[in-house]
């Protein structure tokens, strides 16, 4: 349980600061308390997906995958986070990610966010 709260606040830090980043692109609205939920509960969602359906996208493009030496991942990765905006609308959660360019920039940073977080990270806090 601990390293699945690990992981969804290292997923709301990178979302945010993707947010920070792709101003014109993705989008969290509110502010104050109402803010940090809507990361927090976007940080869930984007967990959730890329638990579930990740996985199984990945499974059927492995090919494609093959055939560009993984860099196809990359691509997986903005569509899960345009999912994550897709059901995050749909549930009125404020969070918005206009187009796949932005998507693919957003996943990119997300990625290097949980990199660097998860090397800062002890190992005894993602046990």
């Amino acid at each position: 349980m601990k390293k699945f709260v690990i992981k969804i606040l290292v997923n709301a830090v990178g979302l945010y600061v993707a947010s920070l980043v792709v101003k014109s692109g993705i989008a969290f609205h509110g502010g104050g308390f109402q803010l940090a939920w809507t990361v927090l509960l976007v940080a869930l969602i984007f967990g959730l997906v890329n638990t579930f359906i990740r996985p199984i996208v990945k499974l059927f493009s492995f090919g494609v995958q093959l055939l560009t030496l993984g860099l196809f991942t990359f691509v997986i990765n903005a569509l899960m986070l345009w999912l994550t905006s897709k059901i995050s609308e749909h549930f009125a959660v404020r969070f918005h990610v206009s187009g796949f360019w932005n998507a693919l920039l957003g996943s990119l940073i997300i990625t290097v966010i949980s990199l660097l977080l998860n090397a800062v990270l002890p190992d005894e806090a993602k046990k």
